[in-house]
């Protein structure tokens, strides 16, 4: 297996203890397959402060690939999280940073090295949307994070070049997840996963839901609970189908779905969407 996130990364600058740590929805996903054992690579876009010298120097300690990744002058994407009657809540940020004036345009040498990969995740954060009918056309396997900022109009239009979609519903009542799951399921997502914070997620098929409990435990900090769940249940979702295709489906994805909760309960139990934070 060889995955690759496509997309963003930023600092999320903790303002009550003035420290920084590596993130963002497809940089994580990196991370954390390369946790799990799995050779993992990220293309993205850093500016050239601190920040982005630092989320740089930390990729290449964890030893994920970003030879294809652009660096330009200004500064790198950030998001301020403070503390909010004891809970931890983004607050603003710089949108993104240079990734907001030199966006992730895929080049034809950039979609061979990502067609190596047996999956290539991005996010609604990640601009670059109108990328995503390239890694389609070249037959790359899609995943995609829409977080809580999706729209139907959105779905609609990104999810016919997007295999697997996952998105935040904890806003949403039961009922309303699986309608939601099912439409997105019909604009041409094969695959829809809804994280629902405390309550768990669902997973649609098209043809089953399948639901899973959190695994419980007293969280250090929740950031990257949604991505590093996603990662393990995707990873091992994709591992089985490999190792055995002939695998009973709704069997794989609820197993799947149980290596998910179980990493992302260990995540919480990490400063940071990883860790590796330093003061600013």
């Amino acid at each position: 297996m060889r995955v690759i996130g496509v997309g963003d990364n930023v600092v999320d600058k903790y303002m009550y203890k003035k420290t920084m740590y590596p993130g963002g929805n497809a940089l994580n996903f990196s991370v954390y397959a390369k946790q799990l054992g799995i050779e993992a690579a990220y293309l993205g876009v850093f500016g050239n402060d601190r920040a982005g010298e630092h989320i740089i120097a930390t990729l290449k300690r964890l030893d994920v690939d970003i030879s294809h990744c652009r660096q330009h002058e200004g500064e790198n994407g950030f998001a301020a999280v403070d503390l909010v009657d004891g809970d931890r809540v983004f607050i603003g940020g710089n949108g993104g940073g240079v990734q907001i004036d030199h966006p992730i345009v895929l080049s034809l040498e950039d979609l061979e090295y990502i067609k190596s990969f047996d999956i290539a995740h991005s996010s609604i954060y990640s601009d670059m949307d109108s990328e995503l009918h390239k890694l389609k056309e070249f037959g790359i396997l899609v995943s995609y994070d829409f977080s809580s900022d999706y729209t139907d109009a959105l779905l609609e239009k990104n999810c016919k070049n997007i295999d697997i979609s996952l998105l935040s519903c904890g806003q949403l009542d039961d009922e309303e997840v699986a309608n939601l799951l099912k439409r997105v399921y019909s604009y041409g997502s094969k695959l829809v996963l809804g994280t629902m914070g405390s309550r768990g997620s669902i997973v649609f098929d098209g043809q089953s839901f399948y639901r899973q409990e959190p695994h419980f435990v007293q969280p250090v900090d929740t950031l990257g609970a949604g991505d590093s769940f996603f990662t393990a249940f995707i990873l091992h979702y994709l591992s089985g189908k490999k190792e055995n295709p002939d695998i009973q489906e709704g069997f794989l994805l609820k197993n799947s779905m149980e290596e998910g909760a179980k990493f992302a309960a260990k995540t919480c139990l990490v400063d940071g969407a990883f860790g590796y934070g330093i003061p600013f």
